[in-house]
């Protein structure tokens, strides 16, 4: 194609990037499942170091919740399916859940 020729009926593509839909992972309190083991949790599934675990912890204990991370669908579904084979496999009632942001 010669130098500076356009095609007729071109047109151009703009691609627009939409952010995904992000939804909170959050931990729920019960009567029975050890503070010690909500901090291994939130350490194991959730990449919390030591003083972040505690205040989470602390905060989940006294307010009925906590939210543990913030993450595209896919991603926060895979942290509560795992955070509910943990607490099964320990026989804990411990539950997350999600909420949309």
């Amino acid at each position: 194609m010669p130098k500076g020729t356009q095609l007729e009926g071109a047109t151009e593509v703009v691609e627009e990037f939409q952010e995904p839909v992000r939804y909170k992972v959050i931990l729920l309190n019960d009567d029975y499942t050890t503070q010690d083991f909500v901090m291994h949790v939130l350490q194991v599934i959730f990449h919390k170091d030591f003083e972040e675990s505690l205040n989470l912890m602390l905060q989940i204990h006294h307010n009925g919740r906590g939210v543990c991370g913030v993450y595209p669908y896919d991603i926060a579904e895979i942290k509560v399916l795992q955070v509910r084979k943990m607490a099964k496999e320990q026989e804990y009632p411990l539950r997350a859940i999600l909420e949309k942001i």
